[in-house]
């Protein structure tokens, strides 16, 4: 049974239209100026994850045309990364938005962080992400970073990026890094999993919003394409892999299926499936119990594997 804090504050979250006169659940517009004002909700929103610790050093660097941020915690070791992905829809993300949220973990991890601003639909749709991801990681290794010493991790278009991003460097017969975390992962941009109906009432995001996203993201393109879609990708060889994905999410089934497929591929997963949880419900920590207890298996992860 969720805990009383999970319950109270997943509440508080899950009505916040009626904070704002809202009687209904908003519904996300299939033009651009909606997908631009969630943009715009989202940097502001920011705040809420409260502040950069001092305990961290920021450090920006523009690695061909892209943003991108080091987050360098006290007594880092230096030959050790944890590369991550933002999430967003692949419409809204970016280092402003995320820093707190990151750097939280950077401190709990100890391990030097690379954030980065990678393109964003419907300015740039697929596959800016994915090319503007794989330039970056291979700066990662040209700057001496080893793939045995790299954590990926992203959360939900983010989580969904990296298991993408594990495809196109096994396409180009390029190193994989160590393991990977993806906290509710978008594998599935076609959008097919019941999730998207059965968790519409209990889910934070707007209604149709992954439908909007998606189509601003793929475009003309192939859906099923596994750059797009990691779920319909040979997962066959890919590096250990750690799910966390919430029940109350329309993204559920994309994690479950996904990791479904790997395991049957032989990948060695592991899945954490949060009862009445929300969407990418570790990052909330140390708000409710059930979110520290998600981000400290992820920790253990991470370490356990940098360890090996």
């Amino acid at each position: 049974m969720a805990s009383i804090k999970s319950r109270v504050l997943i509440g508080l979250m899950r009505n916040r239209h009626l904070f704002k006169g809202r009687l209904r659940k908003e519904t996300m517009g299939p033009d651009v100026a909606s997908v631009l004002k969630f943009r715009e909700e989202c940097e502001k929103g920011a705040k809420r994850f409260g502040k950069v610790p001092n305990t961290v050093r920021l450090k920006q660097e523009r690695i061909n045309h892209i943003l991108s941020e080091w987050i360098i915690p006290e007594n880092a070791p230096e030959d050790k990364l944890l590369f991550y992905v933002h999430g967003g829809g692949y419409v809204s993300g970016s280092c402003n938005d995320h820093r707190a949220i990151v750097a939280k973990i950077t401190v709990k991890t100890g391990l030097t962080t690379l954030l980065y601003e990678y393109g964003l639909a419907p300015e740039n749709p697929f596959p800016a992400a994915i090319n503007d991801s794989v330039t970056v990681y291979q700066a990662v290794l040209a700057k001496g970073y080893k793939p045995e010493n790299t954590i990926m991790m992203g959360e939900s278009a983010g989580g969904g990026l990296c298991l993408a991003l594990l495809l196109a460097l096994k396409d180009k017969n390029m190193p994989l890094p160590k393991a990977v975390v993806a906290i509710s992962p978008w594998t599935d941009l076609s959008c097919s999993g019941e999730s998207y109906h059965s968790k519409n009432k209990v889910s934070l995001a707007p209604l149709n919003s992954w439908t909007v996203f998606s189509r601003y993201y793929t475009g003309n393109e192939d859906v099923k394409n596994p750059h797009i879609s990691p779920l319909f990708g040979d997962l066959a060889g890919l590096p250990p892999i750690f799910i966390n994905a919430g029940e109350d999410d329309e993204l559920f089934d994309d994690a479950r299926m996904y990791y479904e497929k790997a395991k049957a591929s032989g990948v060695d997963i592991t899945f954490q499936k949060g009862e009445k949880m929300i969407h990418c419900y570790p990052l909330l920590a140390p708000l409710f119990p059930e979110a520290t207890e998600a981000l400290n298996n992820i920790l253990y992860f991470i370490q356990s594997k940098l360890a090996e």
